[in-house]
């Protein structure tokens, strides 16, 4: 389905549900909106954030004919330990099959990520990336880097604590932004022209997603009186 997102076109779901593991996780977006479709009688989120495969919605690209950017599990983590290796398998064979699709992948379990890797297949259009929110977690940025994706990004969201000393080689890619929603906790400006400094230094595209707060909206997207939406550039196109 199309998706408000603002780095990504589309979300596909092919399981649901998570459980946490690190501070970010904390005031967790996916865990209000499953509640919220749950409420609502939303067949996928029957069993709310409880984690649930949907067989019913692994070839979902194959259906979307028209070239699309598209968010992998946007409401879960595909490389959550309690999703078998065989689903896994089966959500990147379609990925490789819907070459015309550009795939981006986040998770914040990079160990098993790292483990799993050597055993997919990392067709150019799959992205893969990793959720850091504050120094702690930054070895999850050395697990990305023992993958074979042709692009491996860094979801720095929600922004919780400076990153000062960022080793990007290898990273094609740097998302931030602030936590949002009634309990968001605060997030520092020169926290993020820090990074967005590290990153021109290092080449590496920058996008800033948000101030977040209770009020996202409002806070906007504004940096330094500008927005950065830096990409990579890469060809759709099959190997």
């Amino acid at each position: 389905m199309n998706s408000a997102i603002e780095w990504t076109e589309a979300t596909w779901n092919p399981l649901t549900g998570c459980t946490k593991i690190s501070p970010g996780c904390k005031f967790c977006y996916a865990e209000r909106m499953a509640r919220r479709l749950k409420a609502m009688g939303q067949r996928n989120y029957r069993n709310g954030f409880a984690l649930t495969l949907h067989d019913h919605l692994v070839e979902q690209p194959l259906r979307w004919k028209t070239p699309k950017t598209i968010f992998v599990n946007s409401m879960s983590d595909l490389f959550h330990e309690a999703v078998p290796f065989g689903f896994i398998e089966r959500v990147f064979a379609v990925m490789t099959e819907a070459w015309w699709h550009r795939f981006q992948i986040l998770t914040k379990r990079s160990g098993r990520l790292r483990e799993l890797a050597p055993r997919l297949p990392w067709r150019t259009n799959i992205w893969m990336g990793v959720s850091v929110e504050n120094e702690d977690y930054t070895f999850r940025i050395d697990d990305l880097r023992k993958t074979g994706a042709a692009i491996k990004f860094l979801s720095l969201e929600p922004l919780l604590g400076p990153l000062p000393d960022l080793n990007l080689a290898g990273i094609g890619w740097a998302i931030v932004g602030g936590e949002s929603g009634p309990k968001a906790r605060p997030i520092e400006i020169d926290w993020v022209t820090d990074i967005r400094d590290q990153c021109d230094a290092a080449g590496v595209p920058f996008f800033f997603k948000q101030w977040g707060g209770r009020n996202k909206k409002k806070a906007g997207r504004l940096l330094e009186g500008r927005t950065w939406d830096e990409m990579p550039i890469t060809a759709l196109a099959a190997e």
